[in-house]
């Protein structure tokens, strides 16, 4: 049996020496090389060609190599094995990291203070809102989700949740559906978008969700999106900063990957662009984990992480 390396945009060869010093004594095959289809039992794919996982009479399980698997339920041909998505306790430090950093600098109001440093304007009014004053509130409470909800709780601030589907979490209040959504936008002053990307949430951050955010907040309202670039529409999140009803937005994905040069969003005085970087796994530790879940399956022990296809996560 063997592992099948499909992706594009990566260095294969080095991904291709991690697996063989994990798994030794698995051969590993790429594609776009010659390999015995019948011998591939688990694939690792990164964005794939559609359709290329096909003929593998064999495959027992298909891994990403990235915390997101939307490009896998992309392809209609996608075979009909168990997808295992990439749970790394690194890859969560790291986004948390990156919503605490930016609900930070919202909270101390830094980014007014950077505008006006070439200015050399020294500002009086000084005063920053504790924050237990400002209420996040965080769209997906998958793993990611929760560590950043906790961590934003232990700073202090007012942190609720909200999910397509009902979740009780011990100490976070939630909200869930399409019938929680406005109760939960109504109480929050920093939207963190970090939801998958499936067909019911595709341009979910549209101008309709921006209308109904914290009106009556001490500041913002704002937006983090570190999710998925499809999530968001980005003319209405422009038109919403252009119009006041938000009043910055810390984008970390795009709808187009490199961000074009001429995208307005380059520019905007209030917007904060990173380069899809708020949580990139470690490739070594990435395929360490794939490698476990490899000799789990081989061991007759269960698959961890499955994702539910009908869902998208």
């Amino acid at each position: 049996m063997s592992l099948l390396l499909a992706m594009q945009g990566w260095h294969v060869e080095d991904w291709r020496a991690r697996f063989e010093a994990l798994l030794p004594e698995m051969p590993v095959v790429v594609l776009g090389e010659p390999f015995d289809r019948r011998a591939v039992h688990y694939v690792a794919s990164w964005k794939h060609p559609p359709g290329s996982l096909g003929g593998l009479p064999n495959l027992a399980a298909i891994f990403s190599l990235g915390a997101g698997v939307d490009f896998l339920f992309a392809d209609e041909a996608l075979p009909d094995v168990p997808v295992a998505r990439v749970v790394d306790p690194d890859l969560t430090t790291r986004m948390s990291e990156y919503v605490v950093l930016h609900c930070l600098m919202y909270l101390r109001q830094q980014h007014r203070y950077m505008r006006q440093q070439p200015a050399k304007l020294w500002d009086d009014d000084r005063h920053q809102p504790a924050a237990r004053s400002l209420r996040v509130g965080i769209m997906g409470l998958g793993e990611l989700g929760l560590d950043a909800a906790r961590k934003l709780q232990l700073i202090g601030f007012d942190v609720a949740g909200w999910s397509r589907s009902p979740k009780t979490v011990e100490g976070l209040p939630t909200f869930a559906g399409e019938e929680g959504m406005a109760a939960f936008l109504a109480r929050t002053d920093i939207l963190v978008s970090l939801l998958p990307l499936t067909p019911q949430t595709r341009g979910i951050i549209g101008a309709e969700l921006l209308a109904g955010l914290a009106k009556d907040g001490r500041l913002g309202p704002f937006l983090i999106n570190a999710g998925r670039g499809g999530l968001q529409v980005e003319p209405d999140i422009l038109a919403a900063l252009d119009a006041g009803t938000l009043k910055g937005a810390t984008l970390d994905v795009f709808e187009t990957e490199p961000l074009p040069q001429d995208s307005p969003l380059w520019t905007h005085p209030l917007v904060t662009v990173t380069p899809h970087n708020a949580a990139m796994s470690e490739p070594e530790a990435v395929a360490a984990l794939i490698a476990a879940q490899i000799r789990r399956l081989e061991a007759g022990e269960p698959l961890q992480h499955i994702v539910d296809p009908t869902r998208g996560y």
